[in-house]
């Protein structure tokens, strides 16, 4: 009998091992309540993808819909947060927090054109997923049920896992032997567990999968060049594209050379610390074309203004408040200040690096008339004087004030 009243359950399923071990479980768990197997596709590997439909149906799904996000990730999630300059704990960009709300989003959407009476996803009770697929549930469709199995079942390792699926004769390419857990789309590829859960072990060659070693990168560098259209990536090698073609032609060119790795250690909003390696090839050339582009339109206020905004998303979208009011807001202020941020960038890319080595805008606010060490006739020296006595003031005041005691 299911107690629960849940008659039919949509699951974000990803055919790894634990949403392939969920399917099974509702349906025992539930009532034998109808499962119905939701994939985003987000830009993940292909192979991935490949005969995902026929392994849900074979672990019990009912049915299995998978959708193509791939561009409105890009263009509605990832661009945004660009323009704002995001960047979590000074260096992560953010590569799955901004995945799971437009994953929960097209999930509820789903289950809403089904008749779903739940949700179900399959992330850790430790981890930052559950909180981002659960808010985003609760902001869309507060009226669906939530299931998350990692706080109710009994399974609590890979071994537990396989074992399940053993027993129900349910097939799975999982195994031992794949120790790390990894997360991927078209933005970055994200490495955790295995060898980097103890942080004085140095990352080995299998912590990495997309991009090659900065030493075995090619000797000679290569140029790209970026347009940049109100702080957002519009073409590549002046080859006007799609958000998401933008991105795969840098992915391509900064995976090759090396780009875009960082090593780290994260707090989790939960409060736990963790490890990993993240792989953002295309989208650490974007930054540093739209870094490029800024230092030249925006001036000293603005650019202050713009990191403070940069700062608040995010935490903002690693805590999954994406669908929050403080979020549009910032949005909003971030949009205002992107309309001047047009101009083009060449950067290099060389060894794992990528440099901003030239770049121009018709709003660039740079004059060489001013900025010159060599004789100029715009700028008159002696005005410089006064201006550093009023700055100073406060100082000055405070400093005759402490003669006097």
């Amino acid at each position: 009998m299911n107690k629960s009243g849940i008659k039919k359950i949509v699951l974000a399923y990803s055919g790894g091992l634990d949403t392939s071990a969920i399917i099974p479980w509702l349906k025992e768990n539930y009532g034998d309540c109808e499962v119905v197997a939701f994939v985003a596709d987000i830009g993940q590997e292909r192979a991935d993808l490949e005969g995902v439909e026929q392994k849900a149906l074979n672990s019990g799904a009912s049915s299995c819909y998978v959708v193509d996000l791939r561009e409105e990730f890009i263009k509605d999630y990832v661009y945004p947060v660009l323009q704002t300059g995001a960047l979590y704990e000074g260096s992560y960009l953010l590569g799955t927090s901004m995945a799971r709300p437009l994953i929960a989003k097209a999930q509820v959407e789903l289950a809403l054109k089904l008749g779903a009476d739940a949700v179900c996803h399959g992330a850790t009770g430790k981890g930052n997923d559950q909180v981002r697929f659960e808010t985003t549930y609760a902001a869309l469709a507060p009226h669906l049920k939530v299931v998350a199995p990692w706080r109710e079942w009994n399974l609590r390792s890979r071994e537990a896992l396989l074992a399940y699926l053993k027993e129900r004769n349910i097939p799975t390419t999982a195994s031992l032997e794949k120790i790390y857990s990894r997360d991927e789309n078209a933005w970055h590829i994200s490495t955790e567990g295995g060898v980097l859960e103890t942080p004085w072990n140095a990352s080995n060659k299998d912590c990495w999968v997309w991009t090659v070693s900065p030493e075995d990168a090619p000797d000679q560098a290569e140029l790209v060049t970026v347009t940049v259209e109100k702080g957002r990536v519009t073409a590549v090698n002046g080859k006007a594209m799609s958000p998401f073609k933008c991105l795969e032609a840098l992915n391509e060119l900064g995976a090759k050379h090396g780009v875009g790795r960082i090593d780290i250690v994260e707090n989790r909003l939960v409060g736990i610390k963790s490890r990993g390696c993240y792989e953002t090839p295309g989208g650490t050339i974007m930054v540093t074309a739209l870094r490029g582009v800024e230092q030249l339109v925006l001036d000293r206020d603005s650019f202050k203004w713009r990191e403070q905004l940069g700062l608040e998303m995010a935490y903002v979208v690693y805590d999954g408040r994406w669908f929050a009011p403080l979020r549009k807001s910032l949005q909003a202020a971030a949009e205002s200040l992107a309309q001047d941020v047009n101009g083009e960038v060449i950067v290099k890319l060389y060894k794992g690096q990528a440099t901003a080595i030239q770049k121009k805008s018709s709003n660039s606010l740079y004059s060489e008339e001013f900025a010159t060490f060599g004789e100029d006739e715009v700028y008159d020296h002696s005005h410089a004087g006064g201006f550093i006595r009023l700055f100073s003031l406060s100082g000055r005041i405070r400093a005759l004030n402490e003669l006097k005691k």
